[in-house]
């Protein structure tokens, strides 16, 4: 049995709220099964509770980081909830736009072009959902 410290897991739950907002935790929290709820704990106590908690750099940072490198390592299912996220984490369209041109140059064109095409589309969503007045999360 895993140990599962509690200040860790709710300090993981309240800056993934921050983060993610209610709707989209909620939702994953709906969704998780005997299955992928040890994962699920493991990526709200590490990634969450102790990578996101960390007060060493600030949220628009760590949220330009985040989107590099998910570009970087071509791992585009996750951009489009990481831009949604900048609404939360203060990363501007411009700073995500010079995360990209860094994965351009460090990690190859094709990737941040993908990646670049994956945030105009979600941002054009979250337009769409801004001026309908509807919560895009």
């Amino acid at each position: 049995m895993q140990d599962k410290s509690p200040s860790r897991h709710d300090a993981g739950m309240a800056i993934r709220r921050k983060v993610l907002g209610d709707a989209h935790v909620n939702r994953a929290e709906a969704a998780k099964t005997d299955l992928d709820a040890p994962f699920q704990q493991m990526i709200t106590e590490g990634a969450w509770g102790t990578v996101w908690a960390s007060d060493a750099i600030s949220l628009r940072e760590r949220s330009m980081l985040t989107l590099a490198l998910l570009a970087a390592t071509g791992n585009f299912e996750e951009i489009p909830m990481h831009i949604r996220a900048t609404a939360r984490t203060g990363a501007s369209r411009r700073d995500v736009a010079e995360a990209f041109q860094h994965v351009a140059i460090y990690a190859g064109v094709p990737r941040a072009n993908h990646a670049l095409k994956l945030a105009r589309q979600t941002y054009a969503e979250m337009d769409a959902a801004k001026v309908n007045g509807e919560d895009d999360q």
